[in-house]
């Protein structure tokens, strides 16, 4: 059977994950997968530093992490953009244990073979946000309306000629 989505190179940045057919819209394609890490984990294995502009951490909630870097999977591969054609969604443990709570990654309209898929990051990150932090998190999505950052602050969103 032919796979719905394949990894290679991006126009975006180094690698991304494509379209292998036609997809429709709301379809749930992948989890995000990899190990399970507290925010406190997260800066012991790699440190505090913010201005990286690259990560395969996702935050499932206020407690855990994702770390895509271990045990992930082609999810952690799914490039930003400002036009996304994707979305990730947490969905919470029925139990309440927000330790199992999941990242997935679904299509928001229809999607060609051969297209990028991409979702907004939104990134966050504590505290005020130096101008050389903002170059490191520049977006390079080149849609229209690109806002010119992966950050999710109004700051970051109006230096870069986005709402």
């Amino acid at each position: 059977m032919r796979p719905r989505i394949v990894r290679r190179q991006s126009p975006i940045h180094g690698y991304g994950v494509f379209a292998n057919v036609d997809l429709p819209a709301d379809a749930s394609l992948i989890e995000y997968t990899g190990e399970r890490i507290s925010h406190d984990e997260a800066a012991e294995r790699y440190g505090a530093d913010r201005n990286s502009g690259h990560t395969f951490l996702f935050t499932a909630n206020a407690h855990w992490l994702i770390d895509g870097n271990r045990g992930g999977n082609l999810a952690r591969w799914i490039n930003h953009s400002c036009a996304p054609n994707c979305k990730a969604e947490v969905h919470v443990d029925i139990d309440g244990d927000e330790r199992r709570d999941k990242v997935w990654i679904s299509t928001v309209r229809d999607i060609r073979a051969g297209e990028e898929l991409t979702f907004d990051y939104a990134v966050i990150l504590p505290g005020e946000v130096t101008p050389e932090e903002r170059a490191q998190w520049a977006c390079r999505c080149g849609a229209p309306e690109c806002s010119g950052s992966m950050l999710d602050t109004p700051l970051g969103r109006q230096l870069h000629g986005g709402g």
